[in-house]
């Protein structure tokens, strides 16, 4: 039996088809769940004519455990700001809050200022502040995909609110393993000595070797110099590898891609070494800027073959024709299970286990 209530998923603007998504998984996903009614709850966003905003509740929430689905990128369906999102979000807080729901879950796929996690002098932290924001009005469980950074975490205070933090790599591996290695064959045959894993810069090196591990095939690390003068600019890269990669399969990782600017520089690198074929594979696509028009670019020229994205963020469907070589890894039916583990009081340790590659492939 659920040790936190009735379930209920309210969804901001932002991500309302994602929410949809995520609806319609949970209620497919075992013979209990698909007894589950009125999953939905419905709410009201009032805007006034000087630019303020409400929600009003429309559904009793009163002792439910409630999940708010909203990511605050400012590319969704309905082409609201970033600053627009973030305020919906909190008002929904709020206004849940304010109507006696028994808990309250911000599900944020992706949290649009996770990249501002520090102070160095006197700048502000965008991550600091919404997380304080959440906490203070009222939510006590924030669950993400893949944080920028696992330090980042730190920022909730358990003694009032919770966060987990989902890492979605594994989901990616199990998709490129499904979906490029197929085989055991072709895992021991192909994949050991032709694959290489190259991480975007020396911070990802973590995460790029977990993925040469997983895969047993060579690791690159790749050093960008960045421009401290001019914000999402790169000077430069260099690529640092005991094997020759000319004629083998490169995969780069990392954990977004937003303008495009650092993979423009490694991937013009990694074309000099002659490799065989560049894949590209991140958890969250925010493509804002020059970002789409580098990635075709960089297709065009032959130097990216394939980019694998999970749909944290919504993908409209000309992003879809502009980039025929992407492909979208769905991540709403993980939505689902999580959102029905955590309602059931159940382990979440399962998400962070390492992915073994004989439980994925065919003989």
């Amino acid at each position: 039996m659920p040790g936190r209530g009735k379930i209920q998923i309210f969804s901001g603007r932002s991500s309302e088809e994602y929410a949809t998504e995520v609806l319609q998984n949970l209620r497919n996903l075992n013979e209990y769940t698909s007894k589950f009614v009125d999953l939905a709850g419905e709410k009201q966003v009032k805007l006034f004519s000087n630019g303020e905003m409400e929600v009003e509740i429309l559904t009793s929430v009163r002792k439910k455990d409630i999940y708010i689905i909203q990511h605050t990128s400012n590319r969704n369906c309905q082409m609201l700001s970033t600053h627009e999102n973030k305020i919906e979000l909190y008002h929904l807080v709020d206004a849940l809050k304010r109507s006696h729901a028994g808990s309250i879950t911000v599900f944020e796929p992706f949290i649009s200022c996770s990249r501002s996690d520090r102070a160095y002098a006197r700048n502000s932290s965008g991550l600091a502040i919404h997380f304080k924001t959440l906490v203070s009005i009222g939510a006590n469980h924030i669950i993400t995909y893949q944080i920028h950074s696992e330090k980042s975490k730190m920022m909730v205070d358990p003694v009032t609110a919770y966060i987990d933090d989902i890492p979605l790599y594994p989901v990616i591996q199990r998709y490129i393993l499904k979906e490029f290695v197929k085989t055991r064959d072709y895992f021991h045959d192909v994949v050991h000595n032709n694959w290489a894993i190259c991480s975007v810069d020396a911070g990802g090196e973590k995460v790029a070797r977990n993925f040469a591990d997983i895969f047993s095939c060579q690791l690159i690390i790749a050093n960008k110099r960045r421009s401290y003068s001019k914000t999402n600019t790169i000077e430069g890269v260099s690529l640092l590898t005991d094997e020759s990669i000319e004629g083998k399969t490169v995969w780069v990782i990392d954990d977004m891609i937003d303008t495009a600017g650092s993979i423009v520089e490694l991937l013009k690198a990694l074309k000099e070494k002659k490799p065989a074929q560049v894949n590209v594979a991140v958890v969250h696509p925010v493509l804002s800027g020059p970002g789409i028009s580098r990635l075709i670019e960089l297709h065009d020229l032959k130097y990216l073959d394939n980019l694998m994205v999970c749909d944290t963020i919504w993908i409209s469907d000309q992003m879809k024709k502009d980039l025929p070589f992407m492909q979208i890894i769905p991540t709403a039916p993980l939505a689902a299970d999580i959102i029905y583990k955590t309602n059931i009081g159940e382990s979440l340790s399962v998400y962070y286990d390492p992915v073994n590659p004989y439980h994925v492939l065919n003989y």
